[in-house]
């Protein structure tokens, strides 16, 4: 599964309701950490009414290099210093963004007391990178491993932008507690090593894993949009993912009168290419100011929905998702609604 956090749904500038760009996402099997993708200007404030803690934040992706969903990195990577962070941190980005982060090291004194591992946004187009993987228990007997995979695809915008996918693969494991049983082996440490996929020796023979465990595989991919002109360039991104995130700056009339310079996306269009693309789920954000209130939100939805049939939602700030392997997606309480 995973979980979804929008700790700022505005494009642009942030109102009194909404703050720009930023989402944390969590896998919950795999623990605390979770993943930070954009960081505009108030995401450190963000964070303080959510139960996120920035010292399980494993990794920060940036999409692009305009303000609104940069801004607030060099505020929120000097706080987690101050909370006591030690562990290593990763950051994807673009190069400029690395750049301007140790001009402003230098430039202001910042000291961290934890690594920051600079990755390049482009590289991971050719040589997707392994997450930090984990393993716990699910049940009695039965094993969970987790390991998350990201990707990224470009966009189409003024700059350089990027979407993120994260492919999520779980697999269970399960012991044949009868079967060890009657094969004369008790429970103890012989057991987990048969679960995790080594053989052991008992009384004078060899019993394999593959005979006493039975593993099972699931699969989960999302994908995490940045600034973008035309959904349709995420085509391949989104093959076999169940949950595209997208920016939906502009209604279809909005997008008609401001043109395209901008090179944002509008409602109607990013639902249409869900549809075409078979997606199971929908979540739009980064709405321009104008579309913030409840009568503007109702249009936008009217737009979705008269181009998309699957589960599609418009992003508040602090809402929570679930998405469950499945691909059931859930919007789930917050008390953290403005």
């Amino acid at each position: 599964m995973l979980r979804l956090t929008f700790l700022g749904t505005s494009s642009g500038l942030p109102t009194r309701w909404r703050n720009v760009s930023a989402l944390a996402v969590q896998v919950p099997l795999a623990g605390p950490g979770w993943y930070l993708v954009d960081c505009g200007e108030g995401t450190q404030q963000q964070l303080l009414r959510t139960p996120l803690a920035l010292r399980d934040l494993v990794g920060v992706c940036i999409s692009h290099v305009h303000g609104d969903h940069c801004l607030g990195l060099p505020g929120l990577l000097a706080s987690a210093g101050m909370y006591g962070r030690s562990q290593p941190l990763a950051l994807v980005a673009p190069l400029p963004v690395w750049q301007w982060w140790q001009a402003t090291q230098q430039c202001t004194g910042t000291h961290l007391p934890y690594p920051v591992h600079f990755i390049p946004v482009e590289s991971l187009r050719a040589q997707p990178l392994d997450l930090p993987s984990a393993s716990g228990q699910a049940q009695a007997h039965v094993q969970t491993y987790v390991q998350l995979r990201l990707s990224t695809y470009a966009q189409r915008h003024r700059v350089p932008s990027h979407a993120f996918r994260f492919d999520l693969h779980q697999q269970l494991r399960q012991i044949d507690a009868p079967a060890l049983r009657a094969a004369g082996l008790p429970p103890g440490p012989a057991w987990g090593q048969l679960q995790a996929g080594q053989d052991v020796r008992h009384a004078g023979r060899t019993l394999r894993s593959a005979d006493f465990v039975r593993t099972h595989t699931r699969h989960l991919a999302a994908v995490m949009g940045g600034d973008n002109a035309d959904a349709r360039v995420l085509h391949a991104a989104c093959q076999g993912a169940a949950l595209l995130v997208h920016e939906s700056t502009y209604s279809r009339a909005a997008l008609d009168k401001v043109g395209p310079a901008y090179m944002h996306s509008a409602a109607h269009d990013v639902a249409a290419f869900a549809q075409s693309a078979g997606l199971p789920g929908l979540i739009l954000t980064h709405f321009s100011a104008r579309h913030h209130s409840d009568a503007q939100q109702a249009l936008l939805m009217q737009e979705v929905q008269a181009a998309y049939q699957g589960a599609a939602f418009l992003a508040r700030d602090f809402d929570v998702f679930t998405l469950d392997f499945d691909g059931a997606l859930r919007r789930i309480p917050s008390e953290g609604h403005a």
